[in-house]
């Protein structure tokens, strides 16, 4: 496979178009980057219950471990400090699903907006690119294998028929007989139009 054109013209088109692929590509990842970002900020919420829950339940914990010790009620007031303490828990558990929540929503929405416009760009600009670069290779591969009829062959079937009234002569029959002259410039014709050096 040939990449990328000999001819100046169509070689700077083509890395135009590939520079251009690379920083669609780019943008993309930074806008999903910077939108993943922006919606892990509303994580804060759930930070906040982490660290109110983990607060109270070590503040409720510390108090009934206390409280067990008062005589005739330590043992109903450590009971009712331990539902504080689980209250806590509660409020911990509660800021983590919330936490959770925010970063899938986070990870999803990035790859969501890388995928898909590397998806349209996968089905639009890289078939071209292949097409052009298995096109090119043959064109190449036939140059160098000497193959001026087969290239000559093809350019007939792709002229236009203003490009045949415009031929000196009669192309085909120049073909017919293996007129070099006559292939020599079909098969150049060819090899131009996929920007292949003759």
């Amino acid at each position: 496979m040939k990449w990328y054109a000999d001819r100046p013209n169509r070689f700077a088109r083509q890395v135009i178009a590939d520079g251009l692929a690379a920083a669609w590509v780019a943008f993309w990842v930074w806008f999903a980057l910077g939108a993943r970002d922006a919606v892990l900020t509303v994580r804060a919420p759930g930070d906040g219950l982490v660290s109110a829950g983990s607060s109270m339940h070590d503040s409720f914990d510390h108090a009934a471990g206390k409280a067990g010790d008062v005589p005739f009620v330590g043992g109903a007031l450590k009971d009712a400090l331990g539902k504080g303490s689980d209250a806590g828990s509660t409020l911990v558990d509660v800021g983590n699903t919330e936490i959770q929540a925010v970063e899938t929503i986070a990870l999803w929405l990035a790859v969501a907006l890388i995928a898909i416009p590397l998806a349209f760009l996968l089905i639009t600009w890289l078939p071209l690119r292949l097409r052009y670069a298995r096109k090119a290779g043959a064109a190449r591969a036939l140059r160098d294998a000497g193959r001026r009829d087969l290239l000559a062959l093809h350019a007939l079937n792709n002229l236009s028929l203003a490009q045949l009234a415009r031929f000196d002569g009669d192309p085909l029959e120049g073909w017919r007989r293996g007129d070099e002259e006559v292939l020599a410039k079909l098969a150049s014709h060819q090899l131009a139009a996929v920007g292949v050096r003759g």
